[in-house]
C-alpha cells in the first residue's frame, strides 16, 4: 500500500484495473485528477474513457508530455511481463517521473477489481526474475468460502502475502498468528484498510500473539478456533542466524510444529498446508535440517492419522489431510538479500555477493503465495509439493540488476565486493533429494514429489533425543541447551549435515 498525494495522474493502461482506478480517484475527489490514459493499443488511443484521453503509443507520447512537478504515474497493467514493466519504467522515468506507482500483480487483482489502495512504489523485484503465471484467484480459493483458515506467522513475508490473498477467499475467519506483536498488528491494520476499500470479501479478521511452542496454548486455541485450514509458515529462517542460535532453531521450528500438527489432528482440522524450502534437501545447515524434519512431521502425519482412525473412530482427525509445500527464494522477503542489496546501493555501496557462482532459485512473493494456495485446494492426503522455480539465479547478475535499476552501473559506480560462505550456506542450493522424481501435475508450476525409496528416519526417537535438550527436564538438566549435544545428534540422523560439519571443522 502507499500514501498518496494531490496531483496530475497519468494512468498506465486504459483497460479494467486503470478504469477502476480513474473511477475511484474522480468518485472520492481528493487524490488529484487523471490527466490521461497512456496506453499501446491502438484500438483504445484516440478515444476517451470515464472522458478521460487515452493517449499512445505510450513511447512516442511520453516524449511530448509536459510535465509538472508533482504529476505521477501508476502502471495500471496487472498482466504486465517483467521485461514489458522494466521498459515502461524506463520510458516515465527519461520523461522526467519522479513518483511512479503499480498495482500488484494479476494474482492479487480479481477479476480486475483494482483499487488505489493497493498501489505502491515501483521496486527494483518488480523486474527481477521471470513473469508470474497468471493464477485465479477466485476459481483457486474456493476450497476456502465459508472456511475458518488459520495463517501461522502472518506477520512474516509469506504469510502476510497469504492473508492478502485470501481476503478473496470468501473465508468466514481469517486468523492471524504469530509471536511478534508489531507484525501482527501491521498486517491486521493493512487487511482492515484493504476492506474498507472494497478489496476482497468481508472476512471476521482475527490477530492472535502467542507462540507454537507453548503445547498446551496451541492445543488450547484450536479448540476454539475450530479451524478448517492451516498454512503454517511459521519459522525461525536466517541460515547464519540460526547457525549462532541451533536449539532455539530445533525448539521453534520442529516442536513448534509438532505442537500445531497434534493439535490439528486432535481437532479436526481438515486441511494443513506446511510450507517448506530447498534449504530442507541434503541439509547442509540448522535451519535446513530443522525444515526437513518438519516435512516428515506433516508427510508423517497423514498416516498417523488413518491409523488412529482404524482404532478409534471417534477421533475428530478422521478426514485430516496433511500436505506439504516447498520452494525456493522469495524475492525481497524479509532478512533476503534484495532487501540487503537496495539499501547497500542506496547508501552508495559496495554491495556484498557471497561468492561469484553463488545461485538460487528465485519466486515472487505473491506468485509463490497465489501457487500455495492453489496447492492447498488440489493437493492430495500426504503428499510433497514441489513450485516450479524456473532456472536457478546468480546472485552476482541479480545485485547487477538492481544497481542498473537506479540509474548505476556495477563497479563503475557501485563496487561489487566478495564476502565468502557465510556459516550453514552452500554454492547452490537443490529442489530435490537424489531418490525424489518430481512429476508435472495438472497444474501449471505445481508439481508432485514421488520418491523410488524412503529415507529412513525414526521421528519419535528424534524427538526423544532432542526434547531435554529444548525443554528443561529436571531428571536431566546437563542437556538443557546443549548445542554441541544437540549437533552430534543431528550429524547422526542427517548425513549431509555431518558432512557439512566436517567439511567446516577441517577448513577452520
Amino acid at each position: 500500500m502507499t500514501t498518496f498525494k494531490s496531483g496530475r495522474l497519468y494512468i498506465i493502461g486504459a483497460g479494467f484495473a486503470g478504469q477502476n482506478l480513474a473511477k475511484e480517484i474522480k468518485t472520492k475527489g481528493i487524490f488529484g485528477e487523471v490527466v490521461a490514459f497512456l496506453d499501446d493499443d491502438p484500438e483504445k488511443i484516440g478515444r476517451r474513457i470515464e472522458d478521460i484521453p487515452v493517449l499512445g503509443p505510450i513511447r512516442d507520447v511520453a516524449r511530448l508530455l509536459r510535465l509538472h512537478p508533482a504529476d505521477e504515474a501508476i502502471i495500471a497493467i496487472p498482466s504486465a511481463s517483467r521485461e514489458y514493466l522494466a521498459e515502461l519504467y524506463r520510458i516515465l522515468k527519461h520523461a522526467g517521473f519522479e513518483r511512479i506507482r503499480i498495482l500488484p500483480g494479476i494474482s492479487q487483482i480479481v477479476d480486475g477489481d483494482a483499487h488505489l489502495i493497493q498501489t505502491r512504489s515501483i521496486d527494483p523485484q518488480d523486474f527481477l526474475g521471470r513473469t508470474p503465471v497468471t493464477v485465479n484467484l477466485r476459481q483457486s480459493l474456493n476450497y476456502l468460502r465459508g472456511k475458518r483458515v488459520l495463517v501461522t506467522g502472518a506477520g512474516g513475508s509469506i504469510g502476510s502475502e497469504l492473508a492478502r490473498q485470501l481476503l478473496s477467499a470468501g473465508a468466514a475467519r481469517l486468523y492471524l498468528f504469530g509471536h511478534g506483536e508489531n507484525s501482527i498488528y501491521q498486517i491486521d491494520r493493512e487487511l482492515r484498510l484493504l476492506q474498507e476499500e472494497g478489496v476482497g470479501e468481508k472476512a471476521v479478521i482475527v490477530p492472535i500473539i502467542g507462540d507454537l511452542k507453548d503445547r498446551d496454548y496451541m492445543d488450547w486455541l484450536l479448540t476454539k478456533m475450530k479451524a478448517d485450514v492451516i498454512f503454517h509458515t511459521a519459522a525461525y529462517k536466517h541460515v547464519p542466524m540460526m547457525e549462532e542460535n541451533p536449539v532455539a532453531a530445533i525448539d521453534n521450528n520442529l516442536f513448534g510444529t509438532d505442537n500445531l500438527i497434534a493439535a490439528a489432528k486432535k481437532h479436526g482440522v481438515k486441511r494443513f498446508v506446511h510450507i517448506t524450502t530447498d534449504k530442507a534437501v541434503e541439509p547442509v545447515s540448522v535451519y535446513g535440517v530443522s525444515k526437513f524434519l518438519c516435512e516428515r512431521l506433516a508427510l508423517e502425519a497423514n498416516s498417523q492419522a488413518k491409523s488412529a482412525e482404524s482404532q478409534d473412530e471417534s477421533l475428530d482427525s478422521a478426514d485430516s489431510s496433511f500436505m506439504v509445500v516447498r520452494f525456493g527464494n522469495v524475492l525481497g522477503s524479509r532478512g533476503s538479500i534484495v532487501p540487503l542489496f537496495q539499501k547497500q546501493i542506496e547508501k552508495g555501496g559496495p554491495v556484498t555477493v557471497t561468492h561469484p557462482e553463488m545461485k538460487r532459485w528465485f519466486m515472487t512473493i505473491p506468485e509463490a503465495c497465489s501457487l500455495v494456495l492453489k496447492a492447498g485446494g488440489v493437493g492430495e492426503n500426504g503428499e510433497l509439493y514441489l513450485l516450479d522455480m524456473g532456472e536457478p539465479v546468480r546472485i552476482r547478475d541479480l545485485a547487477e540488476q538492481m544497481i542498473r535499476f537506479y540509474g548505476l552501473e556495477p563497479e563503475e559506480d557501485i563496487g561489487i565486493e566478495y564476502v565468502g560462505l557465510r556459516p550453514g550456506e552452500r554454492l547452490d542450493e537443490k529442489l530435490t533429494w537424489d531418490f525424489e522424481i518430481p512429476m508435472p501435475t495438472d497444474h501449471d508450476r505445481i508439481l508432485i514429489v514421488k520418491h523410488d525409496e524412503q529415507y529412513e528416519l525414526d521421528m519419535s526417537m528424534i524427538k526423544e533425543k532432542l526434547r531435554p535438550i529444548c525443554r528443561l527436564d529436571q531428571s536431566q538438566p546437563e542437556k538443557y541447551r546443549d548445542s554441541e549435544l544437540l549437533r552430534n545428534i543431528l550429524k547422526k540422523h542427517i548425513p549431509s549435515y555431518a558432512r557439512e560439519c566436517i567439511s567446516s571443522y577441517a577448513e577452520a
